[in-house]
């Protein structure tokens, strides 16, 4: 009982170190969409971060994954490295960071959804009141388009969260077997092929109208948001439960919005505000209860 509880905690708190590298994710892609297409930026994070990754996995001499895990390898790498980078990117063309980074209090409960399909979790009846709570203070703020808002912008965040989702909780229970690291690492090399032929087709014509701020961007998505954030990310899901740790995806907009307007000096309408206190109300319920 007490190892269960010492394993949940380290799983907490892991899953929190990923909540918060992954909350400067929106930000910086926002800012590197204003000199790389969303195409472009998509692959060439792929690719920095599976460079990184593949060294890692040489140099700690880690064992290829089994046949069997190759599939769930594509589910994750669909989802985490081509789906939820690339929409978002797509998506930002639309809104402002601050408008999307709302959107991620849906991912909890996606997440959730997807970890009692493919993960076998059955959280309490509790848990899906809270978390749906959440989701629907989500909707309601993209009904109401609190801040600078767009239909298409608006689909395409759900369309990432959903995509993301389902690659949270394939790698969280392919963790379990590989290891929170090895998982991401594979997932990009796995895409590498792929990714560095559409990198190379889509690069810039031009180097020249790329800013430093462009170029900061990509990095941190290359290399904290597309890596080092899953890391601790898969390791928390894997340890405390994909459903539970889950969750902590509710206080990613606090997050996420401070940046936005410390950063890139976003205004922060009172609607995302509200929209983003009740998401995170509803993550001491889901937590309790799931």
């Amino acid at each position: 009982m007490e190892q269960a509880s010492q394993e949940s905690a380290k799983g907490w708190g892991s899953g929190l170190l990923g909540v918060i590298i992954f909350s400067g994710s929106l930000p910086a892609t926002r800012v590197a969409v204003e000199g790389f297409s969303p195409v472009f930026l998509t692959s060439a994070r792929a690719v920095i971060a599976a460079l990184l990754g593949a060294v890692l996995l040489l140099a700690l001499k880690q064992k290829p994954p089994a046949r069997s895990d190759l599939r769930a390898l594509a589910v994750v790498a669909l989802g985490v490295v081509v789906g939820f980078p690339l929409l978002t990117a797509l998506a930002l063309r639309h809104v402002s960071a601050a408008h999307s980074i709302v959107f991620v209090g849906l991912l909890p409960l996606a997440t959730a959804i997807f970890a009692v399909l493919r993960g076998g979790e059955r959280p309490r009846p509790a848990f899906w009141i809270f978390s749906i709570v959440g989701s629907l203070s989500v909707a309601g703020f993209a009904v109401s388009r609190g801040g600078a808002g767009s239909l298409i912008g608006d689909l395409l965040m759900v369309a990432a969260i959903v995509a993301c989702g389902l690659g949270y909780a394939e790698g969280a229970v392919l963790s379990r077997r590989l290891g929170g690291w090895q998982v991401i690492c594979w997932a990009l090399v796995l895409a590498l092929p792929v990714m560095a032929l559409v990198a190379l087709v889509t690069l810039p014509a031009s180097w020249r109208g790329v800013g430093t701020p462009a170029w900061l961007g990509l990095a941190y998505v290359s290399v904290f948001s597309m890596l080092v954030g899953f890391v601790f990310w898969y390791r928390g899901l894997a340890l405390g439960g994909i459903a539970k740790v889950g969750q902590l995806q509710l206080l990613q907009p606090f997050f996420g919005l401070a940046l936005a307007g410390l950063l890139l000096h976003e205004p922060i309408a009172p609607a995302m505000i509200a929209a983003a206190a009740v998401i995170v109300l509803c993550v001491a319920g889901a937590k309790r209860f799931a």
